[in-house]
């Protein structure tokens, strides 16, 4: 052999040996009937193995926990593909809508950490986390991918426009073609862990053809701004975050109920003025709000600061009716008499 890679010691949650006089064993062939071999497979991958590596029941379930995120996530990609055609239905990365462009640029960063190939070219002087055999930092980043970057982000703000947009519109279909090269993507990364999880994804995603293990690390075509799309977007995440803890705030205080019902003002001036008007009514759907603007003039008092230099933001309640459709609160629900609950 080239290498040989050594494991600690396995042990109870307290730290102690394993034995049966202790009854504090936790046979593997338990854990696979009670729980699947999937979980089994995501604890070992998990848990960092260059010191003793600790198992019990509590350790397991927070192990389905994690497990079930990522399951959720795969689920919710292959739903929202099932009416996709990746022949009829593609379109050029360029011409695909800015967050489904930037969610890509985020899925092909992920797959670079893990491993270096891209384009059928592996550098050994960057061999990613697999090549490391650093299988926990894997498992770790996936996870968060999977609750952070798309649960708690690019889905969450996609939800909108994969459900009331025209069925084959460009706004829908360019969506569906980021979600078609992140599930290729995310289903090969997961494949060497949660490896019954990846073949049941691919037997869905490809009608049952061939294999996930058959297959290479996914080949990218990334857009041309990529690079402008990474320093934009991160920049905006982190005032997204500064909205969000507001938006909260006002749904603590029962003010409103979902951050649908609120609207956010922005207060900026100079390059970050620039910055958000460029965004233009993007801004209410990256927030997940019925209205977002650039108000002008000085911020009032009750604005709060943010992340950015010179701006601040204001949330409030919606003071329009909610649409029956879209959920969104806007002034003009009920403007066409034949559907008095929607908005146009």
């Amino acid at each position: 052999y080239q290498a040989l890679l050594t494991h600690g010691f396995v042990v109870d949650g307290s730290g102690h040996k394993m034995s049966k006089s202790k009854g504090n064993v936790i046979a593997p062939q338990e854990v696979m009937d009670q729980l699947g071999a999937d979980i089994l497979r995501l604890w070992v991958a998990a848990t960092d193995y260059s010191g003793e590596l600790s198992i019990s029941r509590e350790i397991l379930k927070r192990v389905v926990e994690s497990y079930r995120r990522i399951r959720n996530t795969l689920r919710f990609l292959l739903a929202n593909l099932a009416d996709f055609d990746p022949v009829g239905n593609r379109l050029p990365v360029d011409e695909w809508l800015e967050i489904d462009r930037y969610a890509l640029v985020m899925m092909h960063d992920l797959q670079r950490e893990m491993t270096p190939s891209e384009l059928g070219v592996k550098d050994p002087a960057l061999p990613g986390h697999y090549g490391n055999y650093e299988f926990h930092l894997v498992a770790q980043k996936l996870q968060t991918f999977c609750s952070e970057d798309l649960g708690g982000f690019y889905l969450d703000i996609l939800k909108d426009r994969l459900y009331t947009a025209p069925a084959d519109s460009r706004a829908r279909r360019s969506a569906q073609n980021a979600l078609f090269h992140i599930t290729h993507s995310l289903t090969r990364l997961l494949a060497p862990i949660l490896s019954f999880t990846a073949q049941e994804v691919w037997e869905v995603l490809n009608g049952g053809e061939q294999s996930v293990f058959e297959q290479t690390w996914y080949e990218f075509r990334l857009p041309q701004d990529a690079e402008a799309l990474r320093a934009r977007w991160g920049k905006l995440r982190a005032l997204r975050s500064d909205v969000l803890k507001r938006l909260e705030e006002l749904r603590i205080g029962g003010k409103i109920g979902s951050s649908l019902a609120g609207e956010v003002e922005l207060f900026a001036k100079g390059e970050n003025r620039a910055f958000l008007d460029s965004f233009d009514d993007d801004l209410r759907f990256v927030f997940i709000t019925s209205g977002a603007r650039i108000a002008d003039g000085s911020p009032p008092e009750d604005a709060a600061a943010t992340v950015l230099p010179d701006v601040k933001v204001r949330v409030s309640a919606s003071a329009h009716q909610k649409c029956g459709r879209c959920w969104h609160y806007r002034a003009d629900v009920g403007a066409n008499r034949q559907h008095p609950a929607l908005c146009e």
